[in-house]
């Protein structure tokens, strides 16, 4: 391990970003305090209680800023050299945790250590962060090719494999966001296109299943029409041929003229052989398009059209087959499919009346009633912002999230000014993590996503979470205080 010198700790103390570490302690403090206030015991009056979670907390954040320390003072060259070193170990303690963590809770993805236990799968988001950054900076790596995508790919499938098979798939899901990262560095936003509209469909085909129209489930019908609608919109603006989306277009009009004008005299049209039809139809007269416009850009259409056909009756199949009962009722009850008040949809029910009985100013530290009476179940954890809504209110709430959009529009700040891709591409996935815990986070806590245990960063309890995310932003502070060796400015 390579430490620097007394010239080189000088030269760091000046060129660290000094108001990320603020950002930072005045979040790790705030995180402190709400989760003494959480798990307050109203008894006994012991606002810090060594044995349980705040005294432990604050021995974790105690132990994050040791960790952030030695961090900051590590060259920054062992973090590109042993990127990859430091990838594959955490892999293979990834791999290691299926088989000898305990079961919690259906979940094998925590390593006991004594009394208390570790997430890997948290310690793994900086090495895949760093893996990628060195893939980034090979030289002459870009993303023009299917072998350079399938090696950025490997990289952030292979954590995500390993966490699942912990059967963790909220830790999983977070390095998804990493797609946001493959755009920044020159993927195509079709990808991002696709994904929104595979979101879109899955939403749709669920929420309308129980509904029969035209013979069909509503839900396939309304994702019908919205990839017939975006075919057209390709052939505007990404085809850009006036004749195909003009021809297209009044196919398409007449064939619901038609289709209304049958309706009228009672006469009822099967949906499915309407659709097919349709979209057999175009997809035809598409291939026929090939001979006279972009034929790249056709057959990507054409690809898009059948993907897309072919997602929406595989949503049913994964719905009921892929995903754990747990999770399909959690989704039901996001979605509003189905109510139960009771048994999953009550941490949310409770959540949502805790921080609506807040209001403007909030009921004051150490009066939320939800809170102390323990309504919320997890509000230490996962369900933390409730307490944050409930005792501080909606000026409270609000003063979070905008401390998060401050710490998350510098990180993007510092990774504009980097002058490498190893630099550039760690901190947008650094940003890319702290974005999709934060949305996700506050929208399962509020009922507009499914709860799958996803923790606030510096506010949930937990060692793991506290201590990855502070290495997350020690390293990249650590890089970015070297900006200037790496150009000019």
């Amino acid at each position: 391990m390579e430490l620097r010198n007394d010239n080189e700790n000088t030269s760091l103390i000046k060129s660290v970003d000094w108001l990320t570490i603020i950002i930072y302690l005045v979040m790790v403090v705030a995180g402190i305090v709400t989760i003494m206030s959480a798990s307050h015991n109203i008894e006994t009056g012991i606002l810090i209680d060594w044995s349980n979670f705040s005294g432990k907390q604050i021995i974790w954040a105690g132990l994050s800023l040791v960790i952030g320390l030695v961090l900051l003072l590590l060259d920054r060259r062992i973090y590109e050299a042993y990127a990859y070193p430091i990838y594959g170990v955490m892999i293979i303690v990834l791999i290691v945790t299926i088989f000898i963590a305990p079961d919690i809770q259906g979940s094998r993805s925590w390593i006991k250590i004594g009394s208390n236990s570790i997430q890997p799968a948290e310690f793994a988001k900086f090495a895949t962060a760093l893996a990628l950054a060195k893939l980034f900076d090979t030289y002459g790596f870009a993303l023009n090719s299917w072998r350079n995508y399938a090696i950025a790919a490997a990289i952030i499938i292979t954590p995500i494999l390993s966490i699942i098979l912990e059967r963790e798939t909220g830790s999983a899901l977070v390095y998804t966001s990493l797609i946001f990262v493959l755009y920044r560095e020159g993927m195509s936003g079709f990808v991002l296109f696709a994904a929104l509209c595979a979101i879109t469909y899955f939403v749709v085909v669920l929420k309308f299943a129980a509904v029969i129209f035209m013979g069909i489930p509503l839900g396939i019908f309304i994702a019908f029409v919205i990839i017939m609608v975006l075919t057209v919109v390709m052939l505007a603006i990404f085809v850009k041929s006036f004749t195909l989306t003009r021809n297209v277009t009044l196919a398409y009009a007449a064939s619901a003229l038609i289709v209304g004008t049958l309706a009228w005299f009672g006469i009822e049209v099967n949906g499915y052989l309407y659709f097919f039809t349709m979209i057999t139809a175009t997809i035809l007269y598409l291939l026929y398009g090939m001979f006279h416009d972009d034929m790249r850009k056709i057959l990507v259409t054409i690809a898009f059209v059948g993907i897309s056909v072919s997602f929406i009756f595989m949503v049913d199949f994964a719905f009921n087959n892929i995903l754990q009962p747990h999770q399909q009722n959690r989704i039901k009850v996001t979605l509003g499919i189905a109510e139960d008040p009771r048994g999953v949809g009550y941490n949310v029910n409770q959540s949502k009346i805790a921080i609506g009985s807040g209001g403007m100013w909030g009921k004051g530290y150490l009066n939320g009633t939800q809170t102390k009476l323990k309504y919320v179940p997890e509000q230490h954890t996962d369900f933390i912002f409730c307490t944050i809504g409930e005792e501080a209110g909606f000026v409270g709430t609000t003063a979070v999230v905008l401390a998060f959009v401050a710490l998350i529009y510098r990180i993007i700040g510092i990774a504009e000014r980097q002058h490498t891709a190893f630099g550039r591409v760690y901190a947008y996935c650094v940003a890319s993590y702290f974005i999709f815990h934060l949305a996700v986070n506050i929208g399962m806590v509020i009922g507009l996503c499914p709860v799958i245990g996803i923790p606030l960063p510096f506010f949930s309890y937990g060692g793991s979470s506290l201590w990855g995310f502070t290495a997350l932003l020690f390293i990249l502070l650590r890089i970015d205080a070297d900006r200037k060796a790496y150009g000019s400015w």
